[in-house]
């Protein structure tokens, strides 16, 4: 089992680190789902010693990008890359709620050797089912998914499909809502061997979930 923390400060890189989280998603402006965090905050965290996952995302909303936001995703997962990061996470999808393959491959022709993650993208796909081959045939590691439901615990027989469907092809983790409390219950009921949290409050939190996580 492994435990991801969403961190949108080095403060929260540090405490995950404290809590012996497995990695970090890095990101900013975790009030709007997040976004693509700076290059000071992504050379800290790295220095930090954790396993950093940069968010490659330019702006809020939606996830249907034009042309000029492209080549702003395309430079920062190059710069991402450059600066020595674990992996990106992308995602981006067309109009009737498909993946992207045209603009999600220009993104992981600049990733080089680095793990890549879909994000949550796909839980507004018109297909959620159908949208996990399309990961696989982008070549991502792991999808992180609520199962297309608000929390991953409303989700958790979707994202057992999924878990099914990929067939250890690649990860499906499950992120939103995940605390210490519904942790357990949620791996047993979705099959998952990775969990995504932002273990919002104390520190003890996101140890308490890191215990639980090791001893499954």
């Amino acid at each position: 089992m492994k435990l991801e923390i969403c961190a949108a400060d080095i403060r929260s890189v540090l405490a995950a680190k404290s809590a012996r989280a497995d990695r970090v998603e890095l990101c900013s402006a975790l009030e709007v789902g997040g976004l693509t965090p700076s290059e000071g905050l992504i050379r800290t965290a790295i220095s930090s010693g954790i396993a950093v996952n940069v968010l490659i995302r330019p702006r809020p909303g939606d996830f249907v990008y034009d042309e000029s936001e492209v080549c702003v995703m395309e430079r920062d997962v190059e710069r991402a890359v450059q600066l020595g990061v674990n992996g990106v996470v992308i995602g981006a999808l067309r109009q009737d709620g498909s993946i992207d393959m045209e603009i999600c491959r220009r993104l992981m022709a600049k990733v080089g050797d680095v793990e890549v993650t879909f994000h949550r993208a796909i839980d507004r796909c018109s297909d959620i089912l159908s949208s996990v081959e399309d990961v696989v045939r982008l070549g991502c590691c792991r999808i992180l998914t609520s199962g297309g439901k608000y929390t991953a615990s409303e989700g958790a027989e979707m994202i057992n499909q999924m878990v099914r469907i990929a067939g250890g092809r690649l990860s499906i983790m499950a992120g939103s809502g995940v605390t210490s409390e519904n942790v357990c219950h949620l791996i047993e009921q979705s099959g998952v061997t990775e969990v995504h949290a932002s273990a919002k409050g104390q520190l003890a939190e996101m140890v308490s979930l890191r215990k639980i996580v090791s001893s499954m």
